[in-house]
């Protein structure tokens, strides 16, 4: 905002009047009878009456400008915004730590190794997932891959940003889990490749298994997809729910690729209720609020 100026200053009140006008020649008038005693009564009160008025909606404007008095802020008030005004490295960051994260509770760290810029819902949505998310109101997405300590696999994880209310949001993700669409591999996300890195050959082939996760408190759609970064093609894919449950035998979950799917999208979430956090309740507010990794 600019600083304020000063008004120029002015001259007293009566700089630049006209002369006093000549003193006119009067006739004296008629004397009038005083008024009676009732009228003057009801003439007060209807004076003071609506000077009370007055005041009072002076009163209430004054009360509507007082600079404290704010606007109600939700997840869902300021969560749409967030898109733009959030760092990168906030959302994204540079480094993702599993503890336990890994099959059998083995530790896992994430490097991000791209992020692409911000796109609107049907250029970074696969189509039939965009399709199924369209209607609640689809605002834009936010996306980057992460590479495994071991660099043999990489994640593509995505945030969507909403344009939903909560009722929108709920029946959503109703339809994903009771629905089953979290489980339809042909709403499997998309890839972001990156050449000259880990996740240069990593395409719609390389698709191993992935995680998806409509939030009802916040209007957001957290996804992720994960594949190995050797490029070789998989031909059943799995999702993270059922990859990283006990005794399954595909490669999703012998690779451990399940894991990396939800384990990068939970952590990206985390991040993001911090930020939505901070933003209802200010930079002071406390880390008890967001949920924990999973």
């Amino acid at each position: 905002m600019s600083a304020a100026h000063d008004l120029p200053g002015s001259a007293g009140p009566w700089a630049g009047a006209p002369p006093e006008a000549a003193t006119e020649t009067t006739t004296p008038l008629r004397a009038v009878p005083a008024r009676s005693t009732g009228r003057t009564v009801a003439a007060v009160t209807c004076l003071l009456l609506g000077l009370g008025l007055v005041a009072g909606a002076a009163a209430g404007a004054w009360l509507t400008r007082d600079p404290d008095a704010r606007a109600v802020r939700t997840p869902y008030t300021e969560t749409p915004t967030l898109w733009h005004s959030t760092p990168v490295d906030t959302l994204f960051p540079t480094t993702l730590e599993g503890d336990g994260a890994g099959p059998g509770g083995a530790d896992r760290t994430w490097t991000r190794i791209t992020v692409a810029p911000d796109a609107p819902c049907a250029a970074a949505l696969q189509p039939r997932l965009a399709e199924a998310v369209g209607p609640a109101g689809c605002l834009r997405v936010l996306r980057a891959t992460y590479v495994d300590a071991t660099a043999s696999s990489v994640t593509t994880v995505g945030l969507v940003f909403m344009d939903a209310d909560t009722t929108r949001m709920t029946a959503l993700h109703d339809r994903f889990t009771t629905g089953g669409l979290e489980r339809r591999p042909e709403l499997i996300p998309a890839t972001l490749p990156a050449p000259g890195t880990a996740a240069a050959d990593f395409g719609d082939a390389q698709r191993a298994s992935w995680h998806i996760d409509v939030l009802t408190e916040i209007p957001v759609i957290v996804y992720a997809v994960s594949g190995f970064a050797d490029g070789r093609p998989v031909t059943d894919p799995r999702p993270a729910r059922e990859a990283t449950a006990k005794g399954q035998t595909s490669v999703a979950a012998q690779a451990g690729l399940g894991h990396d799917a939800a384990g990068v999208a939970a952590r990206v979430e985390d991040g993001l209720r911090r930020a939505v956090t901070e933003a209802v309740d200010g930079p002071q507010a406390t880390p008890s609020a967001t949920k924990e990794a999973r």
